[in-house]
């Protein structure tokens, strides 16, 4: 263990250290990803590490992927954000509308899902959108765990069920597993909505986004299961909350974190160098360990204790996974829906 710990720390220094005169370039990278645990892990883990090494301020702009997405198309022309961490609808997205550069130099090993086109963006870990539920309270009142999506309708859960919005990815994949289930998928939502309106609405104690809010809808007793990811879960497990992840028996579904560094004149070759951090080794482990990512080095000696709640190995091969091309067609419609319909 202590000859892995040298071998990535050196690494590390080869993977983010370049020339002075590059840094010089530019002062201060502008990364821009997820709040909440996902924020204090880059903070605690990468930033410190980066900045040594290239005498650079990264400054860490918070905000859920949609955000980001928003403040790249209103920034379009005069981009300040060098880096984006979202997800992979956003993602895709962002490529179509040209704000993301070329990665060269990408590890051998990356799994074939972990890539984009053209290497315009590249997964950083895999997460899994199932359910997570409170496991002192399920256990206090003698309930089963849940095990399928269908249980988001058991009364039992009345005003005690939070999901996610669908301007967030786990909301619009709870959707979309709910219709696939229905007879219909991606390009027929007609029964996910109808199901989330007639039957698991009179559940739902908030479609929150924050996961701030979510953990402390769970730490005050209000709400007892929710609709989210294994990061997520992972890092909130890790707080030693009695909260534990599940994976639905209809299957769950694949949610990439991914990061691509920002196309735009005078691009700072730092941000690329960012990106290509946070696949070394030691970091896709902090990434496991912190914040329940499945690694997506084919390489990787997981270990076992680090491996009990993240999408790895078999999990991993049974996820499904979205159709983002047609998702992202109808998103903007499907959510104007969602607003007018389900969250009222």
């Amino acid at each position: 263990m202590k000859t892995f710990r040298l071998l990535a720390a050196v690494s590390i220094a080869a993977l983010i250290a370049v020339p002075s005169a590059v840094s010089a370039q530019q002062k201060t990278l502008y990364v821009a990803g997820y709040g909440g645990s996902f924020e204090k892990t880059i903070r605690d883990e990468v930033i410190p590490a980066f900045e040594k090494e290239n005498g650079v301020k990264v400054e860490y702009v918070a905000g859920n992927s949609t955000d980001t997405l928003a403040k790249l198309q209103a920034q379009k022309g005069n981009q300040q954000i060098d880096v984006a961490i979202v997800d992979d609808g956003p993602m895709y997205q962002a490529i179509q509308l040209g704000f993301c550069g070329k990665l060269e130099g990408l590890p051998a090993d990356l799994y074939d899902t972990a890539r984009f086109k053209d290497d315009r963006a590249v997964a950083i870990g895999i997460v899994a959108t199932g359910l997570m539920y409170n496991t002192k309270v399920f256990k206090e009142k003698g309930w089963a765990p849940p095990t399928s999506w269908n249980d988001l309708k058991d009364t039992k859960y009345a005003k005690q069920l939070v999901i996610p919005p669908i301007n967030n990815t786990y909301g619009l994949e709870a959707l979309v597993m709910l219709s696939k289930m229905n007879g219909g998928g991606e390009t027929n939502v007609e029964s996910g909505f109808k199901i989330f309106k007639e039957q698991i609405n009179p559940n739902v104690l908030a479609y929150e986004p924050s996961p701030g809010k979510m953990t402390e809808l769970f730490q005050s007793g209000q709400a007892v299961i929710a609709v989210w990811g294994t990061g997520r879960v992972q890092s909130f497990a890790n707080t030693g909350f009695p909260v534990d992840f599940v994976y639905p028996k209809e299957g769950a579904a694949t949610l990439l974190t991914t990061a691509c560094p920002i196309n735009k004149p005078n691009a700072s070759p730092l941000a690329a160098s960012f990106v290509k951090m946070l696949l070394d080794p030691k970091i896709q482990l902090v990434l496991l360990k912190d914040y329940g990512y499945g690694p997506v080095l084919k390489s990787l000696v997981i270990p076992p204790e680090l491996g009990k709640m993240a999408p790895i190995g078999e999990r991993a091969a049974k996820l499904y996974n979205p159709d983002w091309t047609v998702i992202n067609e109808k998103r903007e419609e499907w959510t104007k829906r969602w607003n007018r319909e389900v969250e009222r």
